[in-house]
């Protein structure tokens, strides 16, 4: 990706977003445009007008840890933006190539049989994806809780985001479609500015950008996330709705890839239907042929 269209995008977007009220700056005769004006930024940060233009132009190489925690200051960044601030500074001036994930080969990563040991020792849903969001292995609940992402693309590597707004299914299994569809392109945007040489997210980004008017929407917006704990709501064709907390974490031993583990509140309704999709999953039959009575039955 052109590391100064990203910064300068980047930044624009983010002083777009700040009012002269959250700020602490005074409102004086007619605003052009929204959010702070670059003198404003630049007075905030504590430097010239003229330096931070050339920041906003893209010219990140260089720029000190001091200079950009001010920028973070002055702009509100939060944690994944102020990341992200860092990431691209460490494009630009080259320093992110030590701090690439170690490349793959094309072939297709299967799981250690110890580390798919570990996902099935797991008895809620749990999954492992990497930066480009491909799903890349699950345990037993995990992989029928994603049953119909497997359905998608049959024979092929699931792919959450291509899922999210290449399949119109996917507004049935997100009921929160929005929410979700905001996080996956967080996720991308953020994975982007952490290994700005992926040629894999390159593509995927590119292919999505083509074919739905809703992704490049939310691409443009260079909105970036931390996904490492939440709440996420979804609909299961068999079991209905679920309400699923999750915990997030980097795998140190499979740099770029990351596991997540679903867990329902004990004795909540959710925490039955896990209980019913085990029951199902485990059936040895086709999934279509079961017939599965209802939660309160």
């Amino acid at each position: 990706m052109d590391n100064r269209a990203e910064v300068r995008e980047f930044l624009t977007s983010r002083r777009a977003k700040v009012t002269p009220q959250q700020a602490g700056v005074p409102v004086t005769g007619n605003r052009r445009v929204p959010g702070l004006r670059r003198g404003e930024v630049a007075a905030l940060a504590g430097v010239s007008v003229e330096y931070y233009a050339k920041l906003e132009r893209g010219s990140l190489g260089g720029v000190s840890a001091s200079v950009l925690d001010a920028l973070a200051r002055a702009l509100h960044l939060d944690d994944a933006e102020r990341t992200h601030l860092f990431h691209l500074a460490h494009a630009a001036d080259g320093t992110s190539a030590g701090m690439r994930p170690r490349r793959r080969s094309n072939s297709r990563w299967t799981p250690r049989p110890a580390l798919q040991w570990v996902l099935d020792g797991i008895n809620p849903p749990a999954l492992i994806r990497n930066s480009r969001m491909d799903l890349l292995a699950t345990n037993h609940l995990g992989r029928a809780m994603h049953s119909s992402l497997y359905d998608s693309e049959p024979g092929d590597v699931p792919n959450f985001a291509r899922y999210t707004f290449l399949n119109n299914d996917s507004q049935r299994f997100y009921p929160d479609w929005e929410t979700a569809a905001d996080t996956c392109v967080a996720i991308l945007r953020t994975e982007a500015g952490r290994d700005p040489y992926d040629k894999s997210l390159h593509d995927l980004v590119g292919e999505l950008s083509t074919r739905s008017a809703a992704f490049r929407r939310r691409w443009s917006a260079h909105d970036v996330r931390l996904h490492g704990a939440g709440v996420k709501h979804f609909h299961h064709t068999v079991v209905g709705d679920l309400e699923l907390a999750y915990e997030s974490v980097d795998m140190i031993s499979d740099p770029g890839l990351t596991m997540t583990i679903y867990v329902a509140e004990p004795a909540s309704p959710t925490a039955r239907a896990l209980d019913l999709l085990a029951s199902w999953a485990g059936a040895p039959a086709v999934y279509g042929d079961i017939t599965v009575p209802p939660l309160d039955s």
